[in-house]
C-alpha cells in the first residue's frame, strides 16, 4: 500500500514539475528527495552529494564529451561535401538512385556523430539541395532522411547508448560492438525501403546520370578514405581490444581535428565554436545523468523497484509480453519527450522488471536505442522531424507522411531484434565471451 502511494506521489511530482518547464535534472532530482524523505528514513543530503558526485566522477562518462566534441569538430568540416561525391557514382544504378546517399551517408556519418540530429542536420544539409535540384520528389528525400538519421544513435559511437550504459550499469563497449549489426540491418532496411519505392513509382525517379567506368568510381571515392579512416580508427580500436570507450573517443577527436586541418577548416573560431557546444551538450547530459541516478537510488530506498519486479513475477508476464508492453510505453513517450529523457526518467523502474525477466541487459540496451529511434520520427516531438522542418521549410506533417516507411522498417526492425536476438548479442559474445 505505501508503494502504491509512493508511486501516485512521485508520478504526480515529475508530471508537475515536468510539465510547468522545470529543467528535467531538476526535477529528477525533486522527485528523488520527495521519495526518500516522505517514504524512506534515509539522509536526504547525504545520499544526494554522494550520488551526484559518483555518477560525475564515474571514468565511462568520460567518453560521453569527447565523442560529443568529435562530432561538432567534424560537423563544421566538409567531408560531408566529400561523401556525397564519393557515393554517388556508387548508386546510381540502384532503383531509387541518389536516395541512397541519404541513407549511406547517414550510416557513415553516424559512425563518427554519436547523434541523430547532428547525422540528420549534416547529411541533410548535403543532399537535401543537390536531390531537389535533380527532381527528386521532396517528400521521399526528406522522409528518408528522417529515417536515415537515426543511425546516429544505433550505429556506435552513440551518445544514447552511453547514457544507457552509465545508467543501467553495464559495459559501453559491449553496447557499442553489439549495435554494429543492428545498424547494418537497419541501413538494409532504408535502402529496401527506397528500393521500393522505386519499383512502385518509377517515374518518380529522375534519369540515371551517364555512367562512369569503375576507374572513375574508385577515383571518387577517394574522397571518402578520411572519414572511412577515422571510423576504422574509433570503432576498430574498440573491436580489437587496443582500447576502452573512453581512450577511442580520445583518438577519435584527435583524428578529428587533423581532418578538419587537412581540409583547411580549422580555425581558432571552429576550434572554439565547437568545443564551447560541446562543452553545453555535455554539462546538460551530465547534469540529467546525475539527477537519474539519485533517483535511482530514491526509488531503490522507497522499495518500488523491487515491488514491480514482484509484480511482474506475481502476474507471469512472458518476456515477450513485457518487451511488448515497454514498447508501448516508449513510443508513447516519445511522442513528448526526447530520447535520453525517456531512458534515464525510466530506467531505475524498467531495469528491475528486464532483470527479474530474465532479459539481457547488452540485448535491451539494443533494443531501447531502437524504440528512441522510433521516437525521433514520431510527432509531436520527433527532433529529427523538427531538424528537417529548419531545413526544408516543411510542414511537420508532410516530413511525418514521407518518414512513415521508415517507421515501419522500424518497427519491422524490432520485430526481428526480438525473433532474431543474436543480431545484437552475436558480436559481444564472440568478443567478450557470455
Amino acid at each position: 500500500m505505501e508503494q502504491t502511494a509512493a508511486v501516485g506521489v512521485l508520478l504526480g511530482a515529475i508530471f508537475i514539475l515536468l510539465g510547468g518547464g522545470l529543467w528535467i535534472a531538476l526535477s529528477l532530482i525533486i522527485v528523488g528527495v520527495i521519495g526518500i524523505a516522505f517514504f524512506s528514513n534515509a539522509p536526504v543530503g547525504k545520499l544526494l552529494a554522494t550520488t551526484v558526485w559518483g555518477q560525475s566522477s564515474e571514468w565511462a562518462m568520460t567518453a560521453l564529451p569527447l565523442f560529443i566534441w568529435m562530432g561538432e569538430i567534424l560537423f563544421r568540416t566538409r567531408l560531408s561535401e566529400d561523401m556525397f561525391t564519393g557515393l554517388a557514382p556508387w548508386v546510381r544504378r540502384l532503383p531509387g538512385r541518389l536516395l541512397h546517399v541519404n541513407v549511406i551517408g547517414s550510416g557513415i556519418f553516424a559512425a563518427v556523430s554519436g547523434s541523430s540530429t547532428a547525422t540528420a542536420v549534416t547529411i541533410g544539409r548535403m543532399t537535401v539541395p543537390e536531390l531537389l535540384r535533380r527532381g527528386y520528389d521532396e517528400k521521399v528525400v526528406l522522409g528518408s532522411l528522417a529515417g536515415a538519421g537515426t543511425l546516429g544513435i544505433m550505429i556506435p559511437p552513440s551518445i544514447i547508448m552511453i547514457v544507457y550504459g552509465v545508467a543501467a550499469n553495464v559495459s559501453i563497449a559491449r553496447l557499442f560492438i553489439a549495435g554494429i549489426l543492428p545498424g547494418l540491418m537497419l541501413v538494409l532496411l532504408f535502402m529496401g525501403c527506397i528500393m521500393l519505392h522505386a519499383w512502385f513509382n518509377p517515374k518518380a525517379i529522375p534519369p540515371a546520370d551517364p555512367s562512369t567506368t569503375l576507374a572513375q568510381k574508385l577515383y571518387a571515392s577517394r574522397r571518402l578514405f578520411p572519414i572511412v579512416s577515422l571510423v576504422v580508427l574509433v570503432i576498430g580500436s574498440i573491436y580489437a581490444g587496443f582500447a576502452t570507450a573512453t581512450e577511442a573517443a580520445a583518438v577519435g577527436v584527435l583524428g578529428a581535428l587533423i581532418l578538419a586541418a587537412l581540409t583547411g577548416t580549422l580555425s581558432w573560431k571552429s576550434f572554439q565554436t565547437s568545443l564551447l557546444q560541446a562543452t553545453e551538450t555535455s554539462c546538460m547530459l551530465a547534469f540529467i545523468i546525475a539527477g537519474a541516478a539519485f533517483t535511482t537510488v530514491a526509488m531503490g530506498f522507497t522499495g518500488i523497484p523491487k515491488s514491480v519486479a514482484a509484480l511482474i513475477i506475481e502476474w507471469q508476464l512472458t518476456p515477450g509480453m513485457l518487451i511488448v508492453a515497454l514498447t508501448v510505453l516508449y513510443i508513447i513517450l516519445g511522442c513528448f519527450l526526447d530520447g535520453v529523457s525517456m531512458i534515464v526518467l525510466t530506467l531505475s523502474v524498467v531495469m528491475p522488471m528486464i532483470n527479474a525477466a530474465g532479459i539481457d541487459p547488452i540485448w535491451f540496451g539494443i533494443y531501447i536505442v531502437l524504440v528512441v529511434e522510433i521516437a525521433t520520427i514520431t510527432p509531436p516531438v520527433g527532433f529529427n522531424l523538427f531538424v528537417l522542418q529548419g531545413l526544408s521549410k516543411r510542414d511537420i506533417l508532410f516530413i511525418s507522411k514521407g518518414a512513415l516507411p521508415s517507421f515501419l522498417a522500424l518497427v519491422f526492425a524490432c520485430w526481428l531484434l526480438w525473433t532474431f536476438p543474436g543480431i545484437a548479442t552475436y558480436l559481444p559474445s564472440v568478443m567478450y565471451g557470455n
